[in-house]
């Protein structure tokens, strides 16, 4: 509708003054609302490609953080919406059947992420519990009545227990979910009045009825055995913890070695960990002079800041100078696991100026520009979420980091052209560092990656010349007279959904130019 709007010879339609500026008026509230729409579409696909790098990396939980802000704008945290999400994810993978493979897993392992967030313990999106005969494979129509299904695992359920709100769940998940600390009901989020569980035998005869008739087999799970990390039982966290603060140095490094790893494990060994006072223990040892301690220190602490309420504890603790100063001079992989902690932190909005004004900025510029590739990586994701604070922005642009993307940019062999531009993109909406983005050189950078990009690079580099084009409109000039008007066309047609829009969009202001 903005471009439709935008433009339109009114003096030709003969109608009023009054109805011209009402259109206007509509024109200029859809020009708002597709920037601010744009600006989440962007930070949308800036989380995904994060997520879609670290699935290949499993030794750390640095993701878990943009897995939480991801459920949150999908609108997938809550059981009822996941259950219809896993639903519509079957129905897909039925109609694809077996094509477009890499995307269906990628699909997948999102969704168990999701699944993992919300405390849903679930290893396979296709029902791992139930097994469907050849006769009912052939009957598509047939569907498992809602209340044969637990609400945590959305499979059919073979022992369901009632708990104190009244509703009902499969045996094993709620006391997993009651195990790892939580005392409300997951459905209804209603406070449990008590833990007991009480068999629905009533239930129970249903379902083996229902599957007795329609052929379906539920496999019996053998009992799970008592979870161990490491050789350490959960019950070893509480000294563990305590070890964290022993006045032996060897007692504290091996405590924070171990923490580390049981940290990562599960949500329970969070829980357990905070619970026993971890996270001041933890913070204390940020300033630790051993390298490898802290290391393993700020690690510990990126892999409890998952949670949401530790995220507030770890601030509060005053731990956000220390781990600025392990990335100033920490290990290798200390600074780059420090640079994903600020990030994990930085999804609170009052944490964003904080790290700014506490100097974080700067040290992440500096680990963009020499760091190892993983490190990189990791600086971008921590840059591109603290820039949405706009002072952030020119504390950005001062600590020099229009030079270190520009270096990325030319680098095609770290696969971060994107992540860069769409910092770009951020950075060119303040008029501080529009001054040093706006320039020839850049747009002539840009005219070649929209000739020359991906798909994906091409989408972002017009985004970016979208946003610089309609502020200054010499450098859009620019970019015309070094070729851009013919790719322009060609991705208006071809192009993905938005570069298709930028394309237009950017077709639009050109006439004006001319």
């Amino acid at each position: 509708m903005n471009s439709a709007l935008d433009g339109m010879p009114y003096a030709e339609l003969d109608i009023s003054d009054e109805v011209t500026e009402q259109v206007e008026l509509m024109n200029a509230q859809l020009m708002r609302c597709k920037k601010r729409t744009d600006t989440q579409d962007m930070e949308l696909s800036m989380d995904l490609m994060v997520i879609l790098q670290n699935n290949k990396d499993e030794e750390r939980n640095a993701d878990g953080a943009i897995v939480d802000r991801l459920a949150s704008k999908l609108e997938l945290q809550m059981l009822p919406d996941l259950r219809a999400e896993t639903v519509a994810i079957k129905k897909l993978i039925s109609e694809r059947n077996g094509q477009h493979a890499d995307s269906t897993k990628q699909i997948i392992e999102l969704l168990h992420k999701f699944k993992a967030i919300a405390g849903i313990d679930e290893k396979n999106v296709l029902g791992g519990e139930v097994f469907v005969t050849k006769s009912l494979d052939k009957c598509p129509s047939l569907m498992i009545p809602d209340d044969f299904l637990c609400p945590i695992t959305l499979e059919i359920m073979t022992d369901p227990v009632i708990v104190a709100s009244g509703q009902t769940y499969e045996r094993r998940s709620i006391q997993k979910w009651l195990d790892s600390g939580e005392r409300t009901c997951p459905k209804t989020r209603q406070p449990l009045a008590h833990l007991s569980l009480a068999p629905n035998y009533a239930l129970k005869n249903l379902i083996l009825q229902w599957c007795d008739k329609h052929k379906v087999e539920l496999q019996r799970r053998e009992p799970e055995p008592v979870a161990e990390q490491d050789g350490h039982p959960r019950e070893d966290i509480p000294s563990l913890v305590e070890a964290l603060s022993s006045i032996h140095p060897d007692v504290q490094r091996k405590a924070a070695k171990k923490i580390r790893m049981l940290s990562k494990e599960s949500p329970e060994n969070r829980a357990l960990i905070v619970g026993n006072g971890g996270i001041p223990a933890l913070i204390g040892l940020l300033a630790y002079p051993d390298k490898k301690v802290q290391e393993n220190t700020v690690t510990s602490l990126l892999n409890l800041s998952i949670d949401h309420g530790n995220k507030l504890l770890i601030t509060k603790g005053g731990a956000i100078p220390l781990i600025i100063e392990i990335l100033r001079n920490g290990s290798a992989e200390g600074q780059e696991n420090s640079a994903a902690t600020l990030f994990s932190l930085s999804m609170l909005d009052e944490n964003k100026a904080t790290i700014g004004t506490l100097g974080g900025i700067a040290p992440l510029v500096e680990l963009l520009t020499n760091g190892t590739v993983r490190g990189k990586k990791d600086a971008a994701t921590a840059i591109f979420n603290l820039i949405l604070n706009q002072q952030n922005k020119v504390r950005a642009t001062q600590a020099g980091i229009v030079p270190a993307l520009m270096k990325v940019i030319d680098d095609r062999s770290l696969g971060m052209v994107d992540e860069a531009l769409s910092i770009f993109l951020l950075l060119s909406s303040h008029p501080t560092c529009l001054g040093e983005i706006g320039t020839t050189p850049f747009v002539e950078k840009l005219v070649q990656l929209i000739k020359e990009g991906t798909p994906k690079n091409k989408e972002c580099a017009l985004s970016v010349l979208l946003e610089l084009g309609s502020k200054k409109q010499t450098l859009l000039v620019h970019a015309l007279r070094f070729g851009l008007h013919e790719h322009l066309s060609q991705i208006a047609k071809t192009g993905t959904s938005r570069a298709q829009r930028k394309a237009n969009s950017l077709i639009q202001i050109a006439k004006k130019c001319y």
